[in-house]
């Protein structure tokens, strides 16, 4: 199966490699471009480049599915239990729905050329949501959940009901919050994939591993392109697909206290967020060379460095990508 993984890997590495490119070419074609808040004169940047991430991912998926069918290896685990192939097939189809809500809510933007927020603030969660059925309808995860000063108790039928549900909605919802710097969603994305990926194969949770070294494929070969300066942005439709990605990857592998807390980020930016009751934004303004917040206090962990006035857009990227690696060694210590 690690033969099978590592090809499958390089193929969601190249399809987004080469997609990228066509599809700045064919966004700039369509005119689906929005100003790149962070620069002098504002450039407008193709947005949307979740597509690509998805092509790459879907990509590998479906070469691994395809060598495990007709060359299985050994371990063979997608057919020695019917479930993990079921499961396999829920998980695409959830973030195959939750990038096309994020490339909607890009459509809306791109309109109103950065604008507008997108969809509105009831639609977003209301959509993301649909995302969750697959995993619902075929009963996705363990029953059993370690609770502090109860140990382990069976949820049962609460899991896939409620659960599920509130984890996609939440970690898309969150995880698109912290996005306006080039390259912040994607390098973050970088560092918990790799982490989890790593994480869930040494505990044997092989379907979990298969979604995050995939996407660490293809968000490098991304991030060629919407690292500073960006020739594209992620989007909506990429954001929500690293939200989903999170929440499938604590479902399927059974990890959610590890998912929660390399997540942390993202929940200290929801708090963040509830304190300016959801109206402040994380991006601020370009000046001599700085990105400056329009906002005194601190309402996204960007504000702590952009507040100032002494930091580029490069190095409030930075400091959030380490963040994220600090919450991505946490978890091995625990």
């Amino acid at each position: 199966m690690l033969y099978t993984l590592i090809i499958s890997v390089v193929i969601s590495f190249l399809v987004t490699l080469y997609a990228t490119p066509w599809l700045i070419r064919y966004l700039r074609r369509i005119n689906m471009v929005v100003p790149d808040v962070h620069k002098e004169n504002k450039p407008l940047i193709p947005i949307s480049g979740g597509l690509a991430v998805m092509a790459g991912l879907f990509s590998g998926l479906m070469l691994f599915i395809f060598f495990e069918t007709f060359f299985p290896s050994e371990l063979n685990f997608l057919y020695q239990n019917g479930r993990s192939l079921l499961l396999l097939f829920a998980a695409a189809t959830s973030l195959l729905i939750i990038t096309f809500v994020g490339f909607v809510d890009d459509i809306i933007i791109e309109k109103s050329k950065g604008e507008s927020g997108g969809l509105r603030q009831w639609q977003k969660p209301l959509l993301t949501l649909t995302a969750a059925i697959p995993l619902m309808v075929i009963n996705a995860g363990t029953k059993r959940m370690l609770f502090p000063f109860f140990g382990y108790v069976d949820v049962g039928i609460l899991y896939p009901l409620l659960l599920v549900p509130i984890g996609v909605l939440g970690a898309a919802n969150m995880v698109n919050l912290l996005e306006g710097f080039n390259g912040a969603a994607v390098g973050m994305g970088l560092i918990y994939t790799f982490s989890l990926g790593l994480y869930a194969y040494t505990y044997g949770s092989y379907i979990a591993a298969l979604f995050a070294f995939m996407a660490f494929a293809a968000l490098l070969a991304f991030f060629i392109y919407n690292k500073y300066p960006a020739k594209i942005l992620p989007g909506d439709s990429l954001t929500y697909l690293l939200g989903g990605l999170l929440a499938i990857i604590a479902i399927v592998g059974n990890i959610e206290k590890v998912t929660l807390i390399i997540s942390t980020p993202f929940i200290i930016e929801a708090l963040l967020k509830l304190r300016g009751r959801f109206r402040k934004t994380s991006i601020g303004y370009y000046k001599d060379g700085k990105v400056l917040s329009n906002y005194d206090n601190v309402y996204s962990l960007p504000h702590i460095l952009t507040r100032t006035g002494k930091f580029t857009e490069k190095q409030v990227v930075w400091f959030l990508m380490l963040i994220q690696l600090v919450f991505a060694i946490v978890i091995w210590l625990i």
